[in-house]
């Protein structure tokens, strides 16, 4: 059996538990870091496209608890007006209270506990062929770049969390902008364990994945569904990526961009769970600023760093994980 800290580059400082091992922060959070304090946040969310909007209408509904108010900025001022006006006109029966949404200027993307990117350039239309995630690595890169250095100009102590694809090389790139390495956070492996989760709801030969399964990697090609953790079977967990990895395209053929699942598991819920210090799907950084990569895994915020579980592994299984995340150092 095989762990995932094998992979964890030997200058990151990291502490080993019994079943997981946290990536320590760099430096102290300030207080009222977000993951570990009763503070009702403040979240600021660059882009309302398709993702960016739905992503602001998942934050609405359901983080009153955790979120104090939402600032959106949008280089088209009607989307920024038109968000501004409907989702604060989302509200429930009983007028509970729920997050403010405000408009900011470009300025202020980086007065806030949160902020979330979800900017993009060059999505392919639908009916593209090939894996449409890549396709934009190149302008997104530029994009995320700039802000990343903004953040670091603004001495931003945040989390910088990403959110347009492809999630882990943009999350390196915002790294190498010189942005903490704990700090920053890809938004794109919960979609994926939701589809897996779909899939072994509708097919019984998949159902330990309810219980046991887990997801890896990056939310693209090179992704892991292992189908149990404990009782892993190689053809099923194979079948079982596939058809994951798979379901975007047949939304695609169908005349849609699947984009409400990805905005909503990997972009609000994942946020959500990430603020409360709960388990969930995104990727952190293993490697440190010269080398490694941004890995999709089970993990969750604490007041010392990043907790990320570390289970035992098939060997098979582990062997996919390393070859996924080999493929994502070369990004």
């Amino acid at each position: 059996m095989r762990l995932l800290s094998e992979l964890i580059d030997k200058k990151r400082k990291i502490i080993l538990k019994e079943d997981s091992f946290i990536l320590l922060f760099e430096d102290k959070r300030p207080e009222g870091f977000v993951g570990f304090t009763a503070k009702r946040c403040r979240i600021n969310i660059l882009a309302l496209g398709d993702v960016g909007g739905t992503v602001l209408l998942g934050l609405r509904l359901l983080g009153g608890d955790v979120v104090e108010s939402i600032g959106i900025y949008d280089i088209n001022p009607a989307f920024q007006r038109r968000y501004e006006r409907e989702i604060n006109q989302v509200n429930y029966p009983d007028g509970r209270k729920l997050p403010t949404v405000e408009i900011i200027d470009e300025d202020e993307l980086f007065s806030c506990d949160v902020f979330v990117f979800c900017a993009s350039r060059g999505v392919p239309p639908v009916g593209a062929q090939g894996d449409v995630r890549m396709a934009q690595l190149e302008a997104n890169k530029e994009l995320v770049s700039a802000y990343a250095s903004k953040a670091v100009k603004k001495d931003f102590k945040g989390l910088f969390a990403v959110v347009s694809d492809p999630v882990d090389p943009l999350c390196k790139s915002a790294v190498r902008c010189g942005l903490d390495e704990t700090s920053v956070i890809g938004y794109g492996l919960g979609v994926m364990n939701g589809r897996a989760r779909y899939f072994a709801e509708h097919d019984n030969r998949f159902g330990m994945y309810l219980k046991e399964g887990r997801a890896f990697g990056p939310h693209g090609e090179d992704l892991v569904i292992a189908n149990s953790i404990s009782d892993y079977s190689e053809q099923l967990s194979y079948e079982l990526t596939e058809m994951t990895v798979n379901s975007n395209r047949v939304t695609r053929a169908d005349g849609f961009k699947p984009y409400i699942a990805p905005a909503m598991s990997s972009g609000a819920l994942s946020l959500l769970a990430t603020i409360n210090g709960n388990w969930n799907y995104s990727s952190v950084f293993f490697g440190n600023r010269d080398r490694g990569a941004f890995m999709g895994c089970r993990n969750r915020m604490t007041d010392a760093g990043i907790q990320v579980e570390n289970m035992p592994l098939d060997d098979k299984l582990f062997t996919r994980i390393k070859k996924a995340y080999i493929n994502l150092e070369k990004l």
